[in-house]
């Protein structure tokens, strides 16, 4: 076996899955979600308290129970580099924007580095702290559109492989987003990968970097593309970066939009309202304080009432 598919195997070996599902949440007990907090102007956000925090399941105000800032003890997290394979070879231009990305990185962050290819994901790097050794396993994109298959279902691959843990997960995806398993308004594949990100309270952040082949100057291709980064990155709690078309400049402003964010984020936990089942329910968290957004995942895992 060569060495991403023994990283690959060594991931699933790992155990279970880190779906919501699967953590010990009992009916009643209060429910997590990270929450990230944005300048509404300029770049200062003051700190929070739980009850700057306020939730919403329908229209229902739910209790907050506390609000953790993630820094200092409280910091871990797991992040992975997640790109696609039939990438377009102008994304080598920016693997030193990467690499520097990934050396700016706290101490707490385990970066993982994957490639997405046939609907699924090779692991080049389980998610270490050895942030020299993740940015070394980086690599040029295959740049071949026979390898193309949904980025989306790649993205349920990882998740359903990722087991649980203390830490934030929460992925980079770089890609074109397009997708000819899927369809255009509806995508079956994108619907699934967004309900396994929000089950497990995974943020996606989306990068645009255009594909090789057809589908790299495709205009019908390409807008799709772009419009199903932006809902999974939007409905999973993240944010979408892409400069019209064209092969980006450089990530370097994205990748730094991307620690901003990681950087201000809080573990939230509530009281839900549970129902017979178990299931995915829409939940909004606001605030009141000035000069202050809050962006999370739409829904989240609730169990069920006993």
């Amino acid at each position: 076996m060569n060495r991403p598919n023994v990283l690959a195997f060594a991931l699933a070996a790992c155990g279970i899955g880190a779906l919501a599902a699967d953590k010990s949440v009992t009916p009643g007990s209060d429910v997590g979600i990270v929450v990230t907090a944005e300048a509404v102007h300029g770049k200062t956000i003051p700190a929070l308290s739980p009850q700057d925090f306020i939730v919403h399941q329908g229209h229902n105000r739910l209790p907050v129970t506390s609000a953790i800032a993630l820094q200092g003890e409280h910091a871990g997290l797991e992040l992975f580099l997640l790109v696609d394979d039939s990438s377009n070879s102008s994304l080598g231009l920016q693997l030193s924007e990467l690499k520097k990305f990934i050396a700016s990185q706290p101490a707490t962050t385990a970066i993982g580095i994957g490639y997405m290819r046939n609907g699924g994901v090779a692991i080049q790097q389980n998610p270490t702290t050895d942030h020299a050794v993740a940015a070394k396993a980086l690599r040029l994109p295959l740049g071949n559109p026979g390898v193309i298959a949904s980025p989306f279902l790649a993205l349920s691959d990882l998740i359903k492989r990722w087991p649980a843990s203390a830490e934030r997960h929460e992925v980079i995806m770089i890609s074109s987003g397009t997708d000819p398993l899927g369809g255009t308004m509806v995508n079956p594949y994108l619907d699934a990968a967004i309900e396994h990100a929000q089950r497990s309270g995974v943020i996606v952040y989306t990068i645009y970097t255009p594909g090789a082949g057809h589908a790299g100057h495709s205009y019908w291709r390409m807008n799709w593309g772009q419009n199903h980064l932006a809902q999974l990155a939007e409905e999973t709690g993240g944010e979408a970066y892409f400069l019209g078309f064209e092969a980006p400049v450089s990530f370097a402003p994205y990748l730094g939009s991307v620690s901003e964010h990681l950087s201000h984020q809080y573990l939230v936990s509530f009281v839900p309202r549970s129902g017979q089942k178990a299931g995915i329910e829409s939940i909004n968290v606001s605030s009141e304080i000035p000069n202050v957004e809050l962006v999370s995942a739409g829904k989240v895992y609730v169990p069920a009432t006993r």
